[in-house]
């Protein structure tokens, strides 16, 4: 049994679902999460920028003596999961290779659909993850950069939300996918919605839950798991705007999300 944290990382807050889906499937499990609020976004940033600020994350990480570190970020997972890998002197989990294993098993055979910021979909990390599970699936890709401001805004249920879904999904309608993949960290906030524009018949893959279980899975491989009886704690860092990180976190993972503190990285 090991009682060190699992790190989590963002690139700022949409992160926070990735870790409210740890805290229920591992609720033994202790945490570290780490925004990086001074930098955001990274969608619009070059590949070797995510990669030099994904490494400086997870060096910090490292030094506060986490056993395993989930980049919870999208465009980190992209861009920079290997580069990550290869550095790390612990287990690192990206958020992709969960959701588009899921994603294929899900499908009846029908497209596959998947909606990101314009730096997730810009990689096409997620159709050649679908496309290593289901050989010869058909995945069509669609940016809805909108989504996070409405998420930080609150607006799941507003009508400017439900008008911005239905121009966003239609070519998705009209290709006729079966399954969505969520590719962004903060759209599992827009599920309801999202779930009425498309219908019932179309399967939501919510890539932070399929994580969640691909972290269990890797804690219990190499013996790395919390005991069954241990007390968990949750500590947040971030790198500029605690105010603001602690008024819209709560939003994603209510009163778990206490007091952050500010480290300055680079």
């Amino acid at each position: 049994m090991n009682a060190s944290p699992i790190g989590i990382f963002d690139s700022g807050i949409g992160g926070l679902t990735v870790a409210r889906a740890l805290y229920d499937r591992l609720p033994h499990e202790s945490t570290v999460y780490f925004g990086d609020t001074a930098r955001v976004p990274y969608g619009p940033k070059s590949p070797e920028t995510v990669r030099r600020y994904s490494i400086e994350i997870l060096d910090w990480l490292v030094g506060q003596g986490v056993k395993a570190v989930v980049v919870a970020c999208n465009t980190s997972t992209a861009h920079a999961l290997e580069a990550l890998q290869a550095h790390s002197s612990v287990p690192v989990i990206g958020v992709i290779e969960p959701g588009a294993r899921a994603a294929a098993a899900a499908s009846a055979g029908g497209a596959i659909g998947v909606i990101g910021t314009a730096g997730t979909i810009a990689s096409n990390a997620y159709a050649r993850a679908i496309q290593r599970a289901r050989p010869g699936a058909q995945v069509e890709q669609w940016a809805c950069p909108l989504f996070v401001p409405l998420v930080e805004e609150g607006w799941f249920e507003h009508a400017a939300a439900e008008l911005i879904a239905r121009e966003y999904l239609e070519p998705l309608r009209r290709a006729r996918i079966d399954t969505l993949v969520l590719g962004c960290t903060h759209y599992p906030l827009l599920k309801p919605l999202l779930q009425r524009v498309l219908g019932t018949e179309v399967r939501l893959i919510d890539s932070g839950e399929e994580t969640a279980g691909a972290v269990a899975r890797a804690l219990e491989a190499d013996s790395l798991s919390a005991s069954g009886g241990a007390a968990a704690t949750h500590r947040f860092a971030v790198s500029d705007d605690e105010a603001r990180f602690r008024q819209v976190g709560a939003r994603f993972i209510g009163d778990r999300l206490g007091r952050a503190e500010v480290v300055s990285l680079g």
